[in-house]
């Protein structure tokens, strides 16, 4: 049997009489994928480079992926493309690590396979990059791994100007949610909205949404989960969902690219779409009833965990929605869509005025 076979099909449901006609909303993959790969003489990312968050400046599509290498840690790498599919140029070196970083991880030793919260193979470092631009600054949520507790979300930015120029001067990153909660999935909204920012994050096994001031997160204070967006039961995303990419604004609202995975099928990764309000993010307008990826190509199932594509990064280009994802946690791959169109269909084949988010159970403690 194939690994691809293992792919299993989604119950099928009855579309309503006014769905007639609407294509089915789905990304298309590139015939190129992966767009990129794990370099065996390059210690740092000889294993795996999945997961990347993406943003666009200067006409370019800008990746930074995490890598896992010999040493079983987790870094960040960056790769520049002008189309959004061509991999133009790729730093030979990672951009980001918290190995050196005082007081945000342990380094005094490496553990031994099992660690308690292991994720994507690594033994300790940062992963799932999600990357935020509003003005001039880049803003980069992460989760942060010591190799021992469990896994926390990190906050760091750098200056746009910076960036570009390959001068990689982080601000020390701060852990913006609580100890003793595994929280992973972090993402920023990429303005204000009321006034305030708007952070996405996950604690198993729904979405939260939180309303914060600043970003300072001064004296230790940390996200408290106001609001979750929920996993249905029935679904294709009954077991759990996390954000995907950074939200991207429309006309209808903002559109969040999420993954879920089905009770049924645990192993199986796959990617929705929902429609946030724009005025009130933690309402849900408008949700896919079925996924707009799935995982049944070979990059997405032949490597550190089949079965698995899980998106970090979008960006719209020259009227094209484009979704990066890690495939298997071994590749980078991408799929696109017409923008405006893909947006009207998920209007037209969603379920409208789903559900409003509901008052958190988690509630952690400031």
């Amino acid at each position: 049997m194939k690994k691809t076979d293992l792919l299993l099909p989604l119950k099928k449901k009855k579309k309503a009489t006014w769905k007639k006609k609407v294509k089915k909303l789905i990304l298309t993959k590139l015939k190129k994928n992966p767009i990129l790969g794990p370099i065996k003489d390059h210690s740092w990312e000889a294993w795996q480079t999945f997961n990347p968050g993406a943003f666009l400046a200067k006409g370019k599509t800008h990746l930074v992926y995490r890598a896992i290498g010999k040493d079983g840690a987790s870094r960040l790498g960056y790769a520049r493309s002008k189309n959004g599919i061509d991999i133009e140029y790729r730093e030979n070196t990672p951009v980001y690590s918290v190995l050196n970083v005082e007081d945000q991880v342990k380094t005094s030793s490496i553990p031994n396979f099992p660690v308690p919260f292991s994720s994507g193979g690594l033994w300790i470092g940062c992963e799932d990059p999600r990357i935020t631009k509003i003005d001039n600054t880049l803003h980069m949520i992460y989760v942060a791994f010591d190799g021992f507790s469990c896994p926390r979300l990190a906050l760091t930015s750098i200056k746009l100007k910076d960036f570009m120029k390959r001068r990689w001067f982080w601000k020390k990153p701060k852990f913006i949610s609580p100890p003793g909660i595994i929280d992973k999935s972090g993402c920023l909204f990429p303005e204000k909205i009321n006034d305030r920012y708007v952070i996405l994050h996950r604690v198993f096994p729904n979405i939260l949404v939180d309303f914060v001031d600043n970003l300072e997160f001064a004296n230790d204070s940390f996200l408290k989960g106001q609001y979750a967006i929920k996993i249905r039961k029935n679904g294709w995303d009954s077991l759990k969902i996390g954000a995907g990419a950074p939200p991207i604004k429309t006309n209808y609202g903002w559109l969040l690219i999420y993954y879920g995975v089905d009770a049924r099928y645990a192993f199986q990764y796959n990617v929705g779409a929902m429609i946030l309000d724009s005025k009130n993010p933690s309402r849900v307008l408008y949700r896919a009833d079925e996924p707009i990826l799935q995982p049944d190509q070979w990059y997405e199932n032949e490597g550190h965990k089949p079965g698995i594509a899980y998106p970090c990064g979008a960006v719209v280009t020259k009227g094209r929605l484009f979704v990066y994802y890690g495939g298997a946690d071994t590749v980078v791959c991408a799929a696109y869509a017409g923008f405006d169109t893909f947006v009207d269909q998920l209007i037209k084949t969603g379920r409208p005025k789903l559900e409003h988010a509901r008052k958190s159970k988690v509630m952690f403690a400031s």
